[in-house]
């Protein structure tokens, strides 16, 4: 069995954009990078992480996710990918990335929780990467 956890994915975006985002509909995206938070705790675990990489690299197609149809658009880039094992810290990465004076996307990616949101930015990596470690420690 894979393991499970949560993870925070660094997304770049290259160039200012606007991507349709199912559900929520068009959102546009200033150029820079985004954190965006997720977990897997369901048989598959972090293999999702997987998954999200063969999106990001147009080897899979389906849009399931919001996140999704970030990392299939043309203009986006996931750059790092951080995974904590075994710990659900989902919303404490979202809460840490707003503490850290990020901005939100409304309501992308959260619908399953009381977080505003699970994507953050844009803002700058190093900023991403400390947040991650904050929460790690």
């Amino acid at each position: 069995m894979a393991d499970s956890g949560s993870y925070l994915l660094i997304i770049e975006c290259e160039q200012s954009t606007e991507i349709a985002v199912g559900a929520l509909g068009t959102l546009a995206f200033d150029a820079g990078y985004y954190g965006y938070v997720g977990s897997a705790f369901g048989p598959g675990g972090l293999s999702r992480v997987d998954r999200h990489r063969r999106v990001a690299a147009g080897e899979h197609d389906v849009r399931h996710w919001h996140i999704d149809y970030l990392l299939g658009a043309d203009t986006t880039r996931l750059v790092a990918v951080e995974t904590f094992v075994d710990r659900d810290v989902e919303c404490a990465l979202a809460t840490a990335l707003s503490e850290a004076g990020c901005r939100h996307v409304d309501s992308f990616g959260a619908s399953d929780c009381d977080c505003v949101s699970h994507l953050w930015g844009p803002t700058s990596r190093s900023t991403l990467v400390a947040t991650g470690d904050s929460v790690r420690k």
